[in-house]
């Protein structure tokens, strides 16, 4: 069964550790992510990017599918489905077809604007019982076309925002999404340490986990972070296995290029990758 994140990032952040959002792209990753959560006793977030519920056939579809597999895996940790960076009619869709958690990003509108929005989803959200993140401050890079420019939030609209009663604040701190480059100046603790000051025991947000370096993650929990969002880095560990498997010419040996077999090494470098960050974010026997 499918739960609110209001709970599990509230108990992260009085534990001083996080909850990993890992982003599903098929079924192969839902099922990685759902079995290396309950191996290792934490909760765990499913993100589902509005790109990615086009590529799986609809919200609907990856509903049915989630609470499938929770029912026939015995998963009994924790598990929210969460929209990652949703549109304000992305938000909607995903509270009727049965999310338990959505993020509306409206970093890219007016504050007036942003806060307006948030109001009116808050509310459809509470009704229902869902978790709700919002964002301040866009994160930099690309994802499904959402292109951000990285900047850093002001803690003023950070507090606006948090007042709204959304249950996590997505805050840029000059993360971003994708592969850092080599000339990425690194997290803005001194802006993380005023916006935490700020919205209070609110739960934050670290978008753009890949690459960013283990000691900046455990000093950015230390600063109010609860939950940290992975996808790339699965990605690049589900293309990595997939290739070395092919390019060994396994799927020209007996039945090798059976799906079942062509997509086994992804799915396990997946489960290593999440077991990885769950340590290092400190959520393992947390559930």
């Amino acid at each position: 069964m499918l739960v609110s994140a209001k709970e599990m990032l509230n108990k992260a952040r009085e534990g001083k550790y996080a909850v990993g959002q890992f982003n599903i792209n098929n079924l192969e990753w839902t099922k990685a992510i759902l079995l290396t959560a309950q191996e290792n006793n934490s909760p765990v977030i499913l993100g589902v990017s509005e790109g990615a519920g086009k590529y799986m056939g609809g919200y609907h579809a990856i509903v049915g599918m989630v609470n499938g597999l929770i029912e026939d895996l015995g998963i009994t940790v924790p598990v929210a489905l969460h929209l990652d960076h949703g549109s304000y009619e992305g938000a909607k869709k995903c509270i009727e077809a049965g999310f338990s958690s959505i993020m509306f990003d409206g970093s890219h509108y007016p504050i007036a604007e942003n806060i307006e929005k948030t109001t009116e989803l808050v509310k459809e959200a509470a009704a229902k019982g869902l978790s709700l993140e919002a964002e301040v401050g866009s994160i930099g890079g690309e994802e499904d076309g959402v292109v951000g420019a990285g900047e850093v939030a002001d803690p003023k609209e950070c507090k606006q925002i948090a007042d709204l009663n959304v249950t996590m604040l997505a805050a840029g701190i000059g993360n971003i999404h994708g592969k850092y480059p080599e000339n990425w100046a690194g997290l803005d603790f001194e802006a993380l340490a005023k916006i935490n000051e700020a919205v209070g025991n609110m739960p934050l947000v670290l978008h753009g986990g890949t690459g960013i370096p283990d000691d900046m993650i455990a000093k950015a929990i230390s600063l109010g972070v609860a939950k940290i969002n992975v996808n790339t880095e699965c990605q690049l560990v589900f293309a990595e296995a997939t290739r070395k498997y092919i390019e060994a010419g396994k799927d020209l040996e007996g039945k090798g290029f059976d799906p079942r077999k062509l997509l086994a090494p992804g799915f396990e470098a997946i489960k290593a990758k999440v077991k990885e960050k769950m340590e290092l974010f400190g959520s393992v026997n947390r559930a």
